[in-house]
Order: structure tokens, then sequence, then C-alpha cells
């Protein structure tokens, strides 16, 4: 890949550089051409990049629980996985939910749980560490409530003791409170199995009990009566009595229209939502209202997910992991922005590779969206392979910006599914201005204070970096000065913290906002000398570590004193420069030392290691290790300064 910009025919030729930029330069292009030929290697024949989603060992605990409860554990797979869990198990004895972070009761508890399920015994060293850690955080009786599920379900906690949802909730209508469509679309995809589930209240007993990580505490007392908390303590208590004594039609066809309602989203690889948890709670509520495993629907579910393992073998032998999720349509439609930004040609192979899978992949079918915008047509992308009613503005907007720089032979095709694409994002815009992922005006918080919504984000609000993608999208295509865009610009404004950066919903989490918004304004019109940009760009400044790269801990969505602080990493490194890029600030010394730590700290293959965890599922609760953020935005941030760089010589 050429360093510098061959001059026009009959231009004088620019200045040449001092010699330590020419040096530099080399040095960067020598870098970039490295890793687009890594990421090259890694596109599927059929044009799809696919990088591992990891997330956190609950995944594997409960892999294994389904399956023994189910009756089809093979014990190959109980080694392998457990094999597994002990590899990420730390000094201390615990595990957490992201590298380098802290202790998790829950994650803790389902470690443990899964490796007496493998069988190593509870006075084992690496067993007594975890116990101690989980006795003194308040036993088991201290974990979510998602954990306690899967512990009655193995016989190892009363289904009295926890909250319950009935299932004559699907009943509820779209005015009234707590009604499906009032969750977000994974919280509500995972409910409603969930109802079924807690109504059979199954008992399948694992030969063990857990005695050693119980601490026998008293009951909590009761919130007061006036408070949100102590109304739905109450009203559980009276669901309580309900559950033993229902209306006979009215709970049997509640779980009915359930199952209905489940099996008419069941997608075409046998999951729900392409997440593990409506997975297998749909797959527990089939199975326990009476479908066989061998039934097609739980056969196709089984064998669905067998697609979500990742199998690999280590000096100690054969390990087994699940992915919570994939992300391929998210991945590639990254990869070919950082190929286009590394000035790979628009029409290179490669690109139209993706480009045609991507074009596949557009959704032309109404999905649950369509309850709020039922005049809306069809059009955008889902995250993953196969999830054709929930596709996602995020999604949708990254992929338009990739693919109207695609020159395809087909234009005609390619700016029909971008318009189609555009037009639907346009209309799942909420009143307030912003962009949600998935829902329109998903924004009631009545159902967060449920006892039962103790873990993860259970509504869908718009976010700062979802709508800084769509407004850049729009601006490029543009649309700046639509309506849309200006109301996603004013709520963009309205939500810059005092500090100068903004929130990162999906990534982590202050750089990941504030790299998001800035290029999105400035694409829409606004002067990088703006009071905005310049409070961000001094956040950003101000947050630079001393060896020149950027980094912010996962804590930061717990404690705002992590804002903007922690280890360098390739992704948020990449993601600080986008934002600088964008204001202008090629040629300062943040920009310059972001760009040399990249290319010191690349690796022999062209990528750059990166343990630590940069995406974020739900904020405070569940993180991700994008496998391909630490190849795909270093390249992007890395071209965009190359040809920054070069504008400003020519």
């Amino acid at each position: 890949m050429a360093d510098t910009v061959a001059p026009a025919v009959g231009q004088a030729a620019p200045t040449p550089p001092p010699a330590g930029l020419a040096a530099e330069s080399r040095a960067v292009g020598e870098v970039l051409a490295a890793a687009v030929d890594h990421l090259r290697r890694l596109q599927d024949k059929q044009g799809w990049w696919k990088g591992e989603l990891q997330t956190n060992v609950t995944m594997d605990a409960e892999d294994l629980l389904l399956r023994r409860f189910l009756g089809i554990l093979r014990p190959d797979q109980l080694e392998e996985a457990a094999r597994w869990i002990r590899s990420q198990q730390r000094d201390d004895g615990t595990w957490g939910t992201f590298h380098g972070g802290p202790p998790e009761l829950s994650t803790t508890v389902e470690a443990w749980v899964a490796l007496r399920l493998a069988g190593d015994p509870a006075e084992a060293s690496h067993m007594a560490k975890a116990a101690a850690y989980i006795r003194a955080s308040g036993g088991v009786e201290s974990t979510r409530v998602f954990t306690r599920i899967w512990l009655a379900l193995c016989g190892l906690w009363h289904w009295d003791d926890l909250p319950t949802m009935p299932p004559e909730m699907i009943f509820l209508p779209r005015w009234f409170p707590l009604n499906v469509h009032n969750w977000a679309c994974w919280a509500r995809q995972t409910v409603v199995p969930l109802t079924i589930v807690n109504t059979y209240r199954p008992v399948r007993p694992l030969p063990f009990g857990i005695d050693e990580i119980r601490v026998q505490r008293d009951a909590s007392a009761s919130a007061p009566p006036w408070t949100w908390g102590g109304f739905f303590q109450r009203l559980d208590r009276v669901l309580h009595a309900y559950s033993r004594h229902p209306i006979g039609p009215l709970r049997r066809r509640a779980i009915r229209r359930g199952l209905t309602w489940i099996l008419a989203r069941q997608e075409a690889d046998g999951g729900w939502g392409g997440i593990q948890p409506p997975w297998v709670y749909s797959l527990l509520a089939l199975h326990l209202s009476g479908y066989p495993l061998d039934h097609p629907v739980v056969r196709a579910g089984l064998e669905g997910l067998e697609g979500f393992l990742i199998r690999e073998e280590t000096p100690t032998g054969w390990i087994r992991r699940l992915e919570a999720c994939q992300s391929p349509v998210w991945d590639t439609g990254l990869a070919v922005t950082a190929l286009l930004d590394a000035g790979v040609a628009a029409d290179d192979e490669a690109v139209l590779r993706a480009t045609d899978w991507l074009l596949d992949e557009e959704i032309r079918v109404v999905g649950d969206w369509s309850v709020r915008r039922p005049s809306l047509a069809p059009g955008g992308w889902a995250f993953e392979f196969a999830n054709d009613l929930y596709p996602d503005t995020d999604d949708t907007a990254e992929i338009v910006l990739a693919l109207r720089r695609v020159r395809h032979p087909e234009a005609a095709r390619l700016r029909a599914a971008i318009d189609r694409g555009v037009a639907w994002t346009v209309g799942m815009q909420s009143t307030d201005g912003g962009w949600a992922a998935f829902d329109v005006d998903n924004t009631k918080t009545l159902a967060t204070k449920l006892p039962f919504c103790d873990f993860g984000a259970v509504i869908d609000p718009p976010s700062a970096d979802v709508t800084a993608h769509i407004v850049e999208m729009l601006a490029v295509e543009g649309a700046a000065g639509d309506l849309a865009a200006r109301h996603g610009i004013r709520w963009l404004l309205d939500a810059q913290e005092p500090d100068g950066s903004w929130f990162g919903r999906w990534g982590a989490n202050y750089v990941y906002g504030t790299g998001a918004v800035v290029p999105a304004l400035v694409a829409a019109g606004l002067d990088p000398s703006a009071p905005p940009i310049q409070r961000a760009v001094r956040w950003l400044t101000e947050h630079q570590n001393p060896d020149g790269g950027w980094g912010e801990d996962l804590r930061s969505y717990r404690d705002r004193s992590w804002a903007g602080r922690g280890t360098s990493t390739a992704s948020q490194t990449a993601w600080a420069l986008l934002a600088l890029l964008a204001a202008g600030e090629h040629a300062g010394e943040p920009v310059r030392r972001g760009v040399r730590w990249l290319v010191d700290t690349q690796r022999a293959d062209g990528t750059w290691d990166e343990p630590e965890f940069t995406g974020t599922g739900f904020p405070g609760d569940f993180y991700i290790n994008y496998h391909l953020y630490r190849i795909v935005f270093p390249i992007s941030a890395l071209g965009r300064y190359v040809t920054a760089q070069a504008g400003a010589q020519s």
C-alpha cells in the first residue's frame, strides 16, 4: 500500500514531509497493510466476517445444566466445558464477568455448581476457595434470580422462594403496564417462556447439595408498601397464592397462547432472538409442555445451539465454550468500512463478496417492532446469521455507512437496499428524538422495579452511540437537514455529559460513546471548533494514558470514577482516534501518540492483543469481548489518519 498520494497530472508535487514524519508515515503504512492482510485472511468464503463473541462462564455452566436437565449431557461435553470453566478461575478462587474485573457472586456460584456436576469435590482447594468467597459475599441466598432459577430446576433451591411471573401476563393489552411490548425485545423473549417454566416448577435433582455455599440468612424485611419495591413484594405474594390455585381454564389458555407466541418467533437457525437466554428458556418451556426432544421444533433448537459452540485443543486437553450470541452481520459491516478506510478499492473482490452476502441478509419481513410502527415498511439488518424478526437500527446504520461506499455491479439493487434501510431506521425514531437499538419508545421503567428483574437491562431506551451512528448515516446520505436528523442532533447535544463525554450503551463506555458521537456531529455539519466538540476533545486528551493509548474499565458503568480509565486497548484507542480525527486533530500530539501506540503494539501477524472486554450487553451486568474489534477499529483509525495526513500534505 502506498504511503503517500501521487499528485494529479499537471499539479505540483507536495512539499516532502520532514524525515521523521516520512519514517512515521512508512511505519503506519506498513502496520496498516499488515492489518488489512490479516483481516482479509479472516473472511469466510461466503463473504462474511465473524469474530468470537466471548462472554463469561455462566454460558457454559447453564449449557451443562440445561443438557443435564434434558437428559442429553454427554461425558465428553461435561469434561471439556469443565476444563474451560476451571481455566477461567482466578487465583482468589472466583470468576468474574470480564477480564481483569472484580469477582462476581452469581457467576462464581454457577461455575461452582457446574464443577460439582463435573465431579470436582467440594473440599478440593479451588472449590473451597470459591465457596469461601461465596459465603463471605452473602452466600447463594444473595445471587440473582436467574441463578436461583437454575438452582431450582436442579432441586437446589425452592421455587416458593423465587419471584413468580404468571403466564397470564401474555393477555395484558398494549395499554396496560407490564405488557410484553413494554419489555425490551430480548427481555420479552426471555420472560414469556419463563412464565411457563415457572408454572410447571420442575425439579430434576443433582446428586449433591450446596450447603457449602449457603449462609442461612434470615429473609429480607419487606420494603414500605408505598414504595415500588414494597408494592411488588406484596404483589408477588398475591401471585404466589394465585399460582397455587389458578383459574384452570385461564391458566391453560395462557400457556397455549404463550407457546404459540414462542413458536411464532423461532428463527431459521432453530433459535430465538439469536441469543442464549430466550433460546434455552424457550426450549425448556416447550419441553415441559410436552414437546419431545425429537420434535422438529425442539430438535432444531438443540441443533442450532451446536453452532454456538467453540472447541479448541489446549495443552491440558480439549475445551468447549458457548457463545452467548454471534455477530456476523455487525462484524461484516465494520470489516467493509475498515477496508475502505484503509484505501482498499470500492470494487475489491473481498468487498464485493461481503456486499453480496449483506444484501442477501437484508430483512424484508415484519417483526415485533411493527407493533408500534404498523405502517412502516420493513428493511434494515439484524446482528446475527438468523434473526429476521428483530433487525436493529445500529446494525442498519453501520451497514448503510459501509455499503454506500461500495462500487457494486448491481448499483440499483444496492441503492434500493440502502434506501429501504434508511427509511426503516428513520421510522424507528423515538418521540424524544433519539434511537434505541430494537424498539420505539421502549422507555417505561416499571418493569425494572419487579423483584424478578435484578439482572440486566429489561428496557431499550435511546442511547447516544446508536443515535450517533444513525445521525452519521443520515448526514452522509445528505439528510442532515431533515427533521429526523435535526431531532437526533438535538438529542445528542442534550445527552452530552457535563465533562464533555457521552455515555456508551453498547460499548465500553464513555470512550465508545464519545468516539461515536463526535464523528456524527461533525458529519452533520457541526463545526469542530464548536464548544460541544471541543469539550469532547478535551475530555479525550485528558484521559489518554501515559503510554499513548486509551482504555476504559467496565467498572465505569457502576462507578463513574472509572470513566475513561483503564488499560490501553486497540479498540478503545481507535475509538478515541476516530473522534479526534473527525474533530480535525490529526496533527496534534494526542493523535500522534495514539497512532504510535497502535504501531508499537501490533503483533507480528498484523492484529493486536486485546484480552480486555470492550463490548457491552447489559451495562453493569454482562460484557463482551468482540474478537474482531481489535482489528477492524484500528484499521479504520489508521486508515483515516493516513488519509488526513495525505490531505494535509497535498
